[in-house]
């Protein structure tokens, strides 16, 4: 597969590719936070509990913070592996710039409820941890 060259080392990409997902995982709170200012302090007497009195749309944004950490753990897994066994090719690079564009978009599509679009993000990041777990593997003799 003929991936066009990445400005940098693969092993630099994937590294600042785990920092930017690891930042991801927290953006939906934004939505969630600025729905929870509305419902007051209240919210704050029973934090666990405070979702079911979010609109429809800050609930969707806190799933999507939820699954951005269960994402997480499996991509940043693949991903330091991949860096610890040293593979070096741009299909690493370009996996985990998928990853990160993949959930960036993620809970984009998850708040505003466009199902197709979410599925295609979850989909994409999925198939991009897989590959750097196969790039790893395979490059072990």
């Amino acid at each position: 597969m003929n991936l066009p060259a990445l400005p940098f080392p693969s092993s630099t990409i994937i590294l600042y590719c785990v920092a930017i997902a690891a930042f991801l995982a927290y953006a939906p709170l934004a939505v969630v936070g600025a729905a929870r200012a509305k419902i007051g302090m209240e919210a704050f007497k029973a934090p666990r509990a405070f979702t079911d009195k979010l609109p429809p749309h800050a609930k969707r944004a806190f799933w999507a913070h939820q699954n951005g950490f269960e994402s997480f753990m499996v991509f940043a897994a693949s991903a330091l592996m991949a860096y610890v066994v040293g593979v070096q090719n741009p299909i690493v690079g370009w996996a985990g710039i998928l990853y990160v564009v993949a959930r960036a978009l993620y809970p984009v599509f998850y708040v505003a409820n466009i199902l197709p679009g979410r599925s295609l993000m979850f989909g994409l990041s999925s198939l991009a941890t897989l590959t750097l777990f196969v790039q790893s593997l395979s490059s072990l003799k």
